[in-house]
């Protein structure tokens, strides 16, 4: 898999517990294919969310590799009571089951903390007090709207409060290009300083950022391939530096189209967020939502009834390569 550019670093002496655990993840990714669904419980799994789930559900099957579920709980003031138990229960429902136990980020604060003390000490870090009044937050999951322009990269770090307020913490990008592997296309790139720029790893409010707990647990996981939403492609830049400077390769990636309606317009808000509880009120049983799913990225035709499982023996690895690799994916956003 290719390795960023541009982004050596100084020495990074990890803790020997946390290289085991690199090490365990870089066997689990020799012994086989290996993915995950990573939802974070705000609320339900709308219509895109699940079949995103279901088409990396698919592809793990058909390629006889393993299906892990993640919840990405860090951001506590976003997290609803009761939407990780329905996530599951929804998952449940369409019969998409996962392997091996549930991994929340939630449990693993003092290990993505270490993560970040071994950055700081190696110089990859550096403290950052501009607010989001002046600037965009570069650190949600779902894309920057602007590069940071380094306002406090080369002051002197004060890494404690000032005026009651503690800093956030932004990784110190190098130059040069960020680049892995896009499934069906050429290689996904982008240039560090220019698209990129130095994104948080740690909010002011003491919370791990996206970038950062994402990229450690690809590795930690051993996560041979990212399935996920083509709105999340402007993310992966930042998630690669991440594991540059953790001196480890990243996983593929294949940004899957979003859902749209017949004019090849996004679906609204309201029509994308219809979950389960929507479609179940309207008597669809689970063969005919997993129907529906499959139908919109034309696997089966329009009316279809059957199972996850009877989909899955239905369908080639060729087949599903074909929604696996939007033409609008291929080489953007540079």
């Amino acid at each position: 898999m290719p390795a960023a550019a541009g982004a050596k670093a100084p020495a990074l002496r990890l803790p020997l517990h946390l290289q085991a655990q690199l090490a365990r993840g870089v066997e689990r990714r020799r012994q086989g294919y290996r993915t995950r669904f990573a939802p974070s419980p705000t609320g339900p799994l709308h219509r895109g969310n699940l079949r995103t789930a279901l088409l990396s559900w698919l592809d793990a099957r058909l390629r006889g590799g393993e299906w892990l579920l993640r919840i990405d709980d860090l951001d506590t003031p976003r997290n609803r009571s009761g939407a990780e138990a329905a996530i599951l229960d929804d998952l449940h429902w369409l019969g998409l089951g996962w392997d091996g136990p549930v991994r929340r980020q939630s449990a693993h604060r003092g290990l993505y903390a270490t993560v970040l003390s071994a950055l700081r000490q190696a110089g990859h870090l550096y403290p950052c007090r501009c607010s989001r009044r002046l600037l965009a937050d570069v650190s949600a999951p779902h894309g920057a709207l602007a590069v940071y322009p380094g306002h406090c990269r080369e002051r002197t770090p004060v890494w404690g409060p000032q005026a009651g307020r503690l800093p956030s913490w932004r990784l110190r990008l190098g130059p040069g290009v960020l680049c892995w592997q896009e499934r069906g296309g050429p290689c996904g790139h982008q240039d560090g300083p220019s698209a990129v720029g130095d994104v948080v790893l740690r909010r002011a409010d003491g919370v791990v950022a996206y970038h950062l707990a994402t990229a450690v647990d690809e590795l930690l996981m051993g996560i041979t391939e990212v399935v996920r939403g083509d709105d999340l492609w402007p993310s992966t830049g930042a998630q690669v530096a991440v594991m540059a400077a953790l001196g480890a390769s990243p996983p593929a990636y294949a940004h899957v189209p979003l859902w749209r309606d017949a004019r090849g317009e996004r679906l609204s808000k309201r029509e994308g967020a219809e979950g389960l509880a929507g479609l179940r009120s309207r008597g669809l049983d689970a063969p005919a939502v997993i129907g529906r799913l499959a139908a919109s990225l034309a696997l089966v035709p329009a009316g279809s009834r059957l199972s996850a499982e009877e989909l899955a023996a239905g369908l080639s690895p060729e087949t599903l390569d074909a929604c696996l690799h939007p033409e609008g994916a291929k080489g953007k956003k540079v």
